[in-house]
Parts: structure tokens; sequence; C-alpha cells
């Protein structure tokens, strides 16, 4: 009888957890950051010094994570991207009012008052999104490219070409897109360039490139730039940078063979790409932001979203900067803005009568009064700011 008893009782204290669990008020905050990359730590840095309590939310998934080191980022050039988000969360946490979950937003919706983020772990609330939620490269199915990625083959000539510079040089991607990337690399970075159309010199394809110069055929002639319009096969690294490096100089001496159908191959020590992004997040689209192309449209003032209290910042956005400084930027200037809508909104609580409080507090009054704060007191806020 009393071992029955006791699993009785042990049945009934379980109960009482699992119901004060299904009870449990959901956590609430000011503000949640969907991303850990520098758009969304900035986010947070400028919030958490206002003493604003966030939630950040990182899956873990980052567009920059293949690449070696981060460039061009003043005071942090040549840092391991790993090491910087590092030492932001140290910094940032040294304010005491972000809260980071290394955890997946699964859904995300917006309520009368607020928004819920739903994760594996529970259900968070807050009065305001910031979405730095990132972009993923949309690279196409060629055996080799994606493990190359970020290590001797990438986008940007201003993240990686440096390390690059003054080595054979491919270009890959649609041949219209190539007169885009030959200006960036010659001549300072790169004189040995040799584009790889992959079957894409195409009626279509030169009409593009017509529209963008016509004279691009000159200026590969003078520049001395030749087309492969093989398709390829696969692209097969023979040499890591990560390996063969000069530490005074900071090369990475990468090299690669790029396979063609036909059964030959030629070496290039880096690659250059022009491939199309997409959101790496389902939750802009769950919230109902609007798009600009693949990209959120923040083309409102202080970077807001379509959507009341939903703010953009990063690769994702549609300014079409995509660089590790320019989200920094976004991130703070994301936030400066949702501090400000947060206070008017404060300040309404306060303010008059019932009537005029509901009056302010209306989604899109409080979304068009900040706006329009933008070359007032939010523009002058920002200005000072940028004294800092």
């Amino acid at each position: 009888m009393l071992l029955t008893w006791n699993w009785k009782k042990l049945f009934a204290v379980q109960a009482l957890f699992a119901l004060a669990w299904a009870q449990a008020p959901e956590e609430s905050y000011d503000v949640i950051v969907i991303g850990g990359g520098p758009s969304g730590l900035s986010a947070a840095s400028a919030l958490s010094r206002v003493l604003r309590k966030v939630a950040l939310f990182d899956s873990g998934d980052y567009r920059n994570n293949p690449t070696r080191h981060m460039h061009d980022v003043i005071g942090s050039d040549h840092v391991v991207p790993a090491e910087f988000r590092e030492a932001a969360r140290k910094q940032i946490s040294f304010y005491n009012m972000t809260t980071f979950f290394d955890q997946e937003v699964l859904t995300m919706q917006k309520t009368e008052n607020s928004f819920r983020a739903t994760t594996a772990n529970g259900t968070f609330t807050a009065r305001k999104v910031i979405l730095a939620s990132g972009l993923k490269d949309d690279l196409p199915n060629v055996p080799g490219l994606r493990d190359a990625f970020g290590k001797g083959v990438f986008w940007c000539p201003w993240c990686d070409g440096f390390e690059h510079r003054d080595q054979p040089m491919g270009v890959l991607g649609d041949l219209s897109d190539a007169y885009d990337s030959v200006r960036e690399l010659h001549p300072t970075l790169n004189k040995d360039i040799r584009i790889y159309a992959n079957g894409t010199n195409n009626t279509a394809q030169i009409n593009r490139i017509n529209g963008k110069n016509k004279d691009w055929q000159k200026v590969f002639n003078a520049y001395n730039v030749t087309v492969n319009p093989k398709p390829i096969l696969n692209i097969t690294r023979t040499q890591s940078g990560s390996d063969f490096q000069d530490s005074a100089t900071r090369k990475e001496l990468d090299k690669f063979r790029v396979y063609f159908s036909d059964g030959t191959y030629e070496e290039r020590g880096a690659f250059i790409t022009n491939y199309g992004t997409s959101q790496t997040s389902k939750l802009p689209e769950q919230l109902k932001v609007g798009f600009l192309g693949t990209k959120m449209n923040t083309t409102a003032p202080g970077l807001r979203t379509t959507v009341p209290g939903v703010w953009g910042v990063g690769d994702a956005n549609s300014d079409n900067s995509t660089n590790v400084p320019h989200a920094m930027f976004s991130g703070k200037k994301a936030a400066v803005f949702c501090h400000v809508e947060l206070a008017s909104e404060e300040l309404a609580q306060v303010s008059g009568s019932p009537a005029k409080r509901a009056a302010m507090l209306d989604d899109r009054s409080v979304h068009e009064r900040t706006a329009r704060q933008m070359g007032d007191e939010v523009g002058d806020v920002y200005k000072r700011l940028a004294h800092f």
C-alpha cells in the first residue's frame, strides 16, 4: 500500500509541475532581435545602452561563417567572424539588458499590442521586432563550389579581394554580370581575369550586358579579359589558402581546377561569384513584411519595414549594401528609431484623455508620427550620435 501511495503522490506532483509549466507566463521584452550577426549585435548593443530589455535569438546560421576572416571592419580587421561575435556578446552582456538565446525562432506573429515569438523551448513576447535574419547565397549545384565558398571563392572584392590580389582570377556566374566584376577587380587587384560563363553566353545574356555597357567587349579586349563558355563539370581545390599563405603580406594561396564537360580543365587561384541571394529566415514572410525583389522593403525612415513595429537590418534589407560595416550601421540606426518609438508610446500612456491616449497608441499613428520626426527629433538624435 505504501509503495502504491508513493507512486500516486509522485504522479500528482508531476501533474502539478506540468500544469504550472503550461500556465507559466510568456517572457516579455521591449524588443526581440532575430539574428546574432553584426547587425543584430549592433542593434542589441544600442538598445542595451538605453536600458531596453532585449531578447536576441541566434540560430547559428551566418552568411559569412565560411570565410576565414572579416575585413574592412575598422578595429576588427582580419578577425575570425566567430571571435568577433564572441567579443561583441561579452561587451553587450556588461549592460545586463540583453538575453542571448542560441535557438531558432520557429514562428512569429503580431498580436494586438505586441509580437509573439515561439521556439522549441518556449514563447516570448515583445513590443517591437528587429529582423537581422540575413541572406543566404543561392549557389548552383556545381560539385565543389559550396565547399570552396568563402575560402578562395567569394562575392565581395572588398571582403576578400586583397588576400587574393595579383593571382589568376576566375569570374563565375551569368555572362551579363561579369562586366561588373571586371570593373571592380581590374586593374588594381587582378590583371589576369578569365570569365567562366558556364554556357550562359546566349542572346539574352548578351542583350543584358549590352544594356549595362555597349563597349563591354572593348573593355574586355583592353584588359585582356577572356571568356570560356564551356559548361562546368566541377570545381576542385588543389591547394588551400588556409595552409598556404604569406602572413607578412596576408596573401592566401588557394589553387583550383575547373573541369569542363568535355574533359578539359583550367587552373585559377581564386574566383569572384555573381549569384543570387534569398532570405535565410521565413519570419519576414510570416509577419507579412513587404519585399523589394528578394529584400525586405525598408525604404521607410529608420529602416522600418512595411509592418509597424518591425525593422529590417543587415544584408536582408533593401538598401542594397551587404558588408559588415553596413550591417552594424543599420542595426544601430534601427535601434535608435525603435527606442524613440517605444518612448513615444510610453509618453502616450501618461498623456491627456483616454481618447487621446488611444489615438496616440494606434499602430499607424505611432508609426507615422515617429517617421515624421526623421527630420526633427529622431533625425537630430541620430546626428548627435554620429559625433561619438
